[in-house]
């Protein structure tokens, strides 16, 4: 099975089938759970020094920290998916 990547900013990219949720990280449990995850170890910051603008998290319990917006982070995500749905059909 190919795993579908996604640039998730700045030459970041990672596996779109892990994803379980993108949000913003201004709310306080978010920010509550970004801290433990870097206290914990599994955070990744994928942000290249800018500030944090959208929060992955992971199948895998893991929170990928992020440059770029949830909406643009979804919108990337829905684009591959249609993409994926057209090649499939037009295979035929």
């Amino acid at each position: 099975m190919l795993s579908k990547l996604i640039n998730i900013g700045y030459g970041n990219v990672m596996n779109a089938d892990r994803i379980v949720a993108v949000v913003s990280p201004d709310s306080a449990p978010v920010k509550r759970l970004v801290q433990a995850a870097k206290d914990n170890g599994t955070a990744v910051d994928a942000t290249q020094g800018r500030k944090t603008k959208g929060v992955i998290i992971t199948d895998t319990e893991k929170i990928v920290l992020s440059a770029l917006l949830p909406e643009t982070i979804a919108g990337r995500c829905e684009d591959r998916e249609a993409k994926r749905q057209w090649e499939v059909k037009n295979e035929k």
